[in-house]
């Protein structure tokens, strides 16, 4: 057996000791092959909502159900060894009643053995964070711009511009800290603003479109590979265009299937050398 399936799986508090001494690194992943390809390089691999639009090609992640979503989990617990594993609660599977989102997160938890939950809302979520984590359930809390609320926020936009922001979103992470969350997601949000918010929490913020002076950053991995070739968000960088390179690949095996160079003899059974 080899020292790394040895390793121990980076847990909930490894996490939290991590505020101010080692950045986060956090990447989306959401099948067995890529948890392989990011478990080394990540210290959590998240099993974002975002799958819906990069796995099954919807406008948005409305649409995803809690199915998907263990089902995905899983596979990427299959593939790891090394990195947390936090599965993202899709839209309207923890909104209704404290008890809804204890039912869901619970079996969510038990079913695909992730070791935390995100979960996106405002003030009207933090009781409902407190009651998951006076029960065992390990929350990231998700603010600023939330993409399970699209429609109400008027599209993907910049949040934090408000005249009352550097007052507002702290208090909110703040809330969402002294309920138990463990640590908290900050998207789309303006630079001094997730700065703020950073600076007055005791528990880690993870950052997507934020600041650099988040505790941690998140990518969908999709995007940093060029997976999508049309589309690359601002707030991500593109560190290789694998998109071309799987196009041209493809590209070559039509040729030589269409060419007769493909399958040669030594691609073949039953043929002596």
């Amino acid at each position: 057996m080899s020292t790394y399936s040895q390793q121990k799986r980076i847990s909930i508090p490894d996490l939290r000791a991590m505020k101010g001494k080692a950045k986060i690194v956090m990447l989306t992943a959401h099948s067995k092959p890529m948890a392989q390809l990011l478990d080394a390089h990540c210290d959590v691999l998240l099993v974002g909502d975002s799958l819906g639009m990069v796995v099954y090609g919807m406008e948005n992640s409305l649409a995803v159900t809690l199915d998907m979503m263990i089902s995905h989990t899983k596979a990427v617990m299959r593939g790891s060894s090394h990195a947390a594993v936090i599965l993202d609660m899709p839209f309207a599977t923890y909104q209704e009643s404290n008890e809804q989102a204890y039912r869901n997160c619970a079996r969510a938890t038990a079913e695909s053995g992730a070791q935390a939950l995100k979960l996106e809302g405002g003030e009207e979520l933090v009781g409902t964070v407190e009651f998951l984590a006076k029960r065992g359930i390990q929350v990231m809390a998700h603010i600023g711009l939330m993409p399970q609320r699209v429609h109400e926020m008027g599209g993907f936009r910049a949040q934090g511009k408000e005249e009352d922001a550097l007052s507002k979103w702290p208090k909110l992470a703040q809330q969402f800290e002294d309920a138990g969350a463990f640590s908290v997601l900050i998207e789309g949000t303006v630079e001094p603003v997730a700065r703020a918010i950073t600076e007055s929490l005791k528990v880690p913020t993870i950052g997507i479109g934020a600041s650099p002076a988040c505790d941690g950053q998140v990518l969908v991995t999709e995007d940093i590979l060029g997976l999508f070739p049309d589309f690359t968000p601002k707030f991500a960088k593109r560190y290789r265009d694998i998109g071309a390179m799987v196009t041209e690949a493809v590209g070559e095996y039509a040729a030589e299937v269409r060419g007769g160079g493909f399958p040669s003899l030594e691609h073949c059974f039953g043929v002596k050398k």
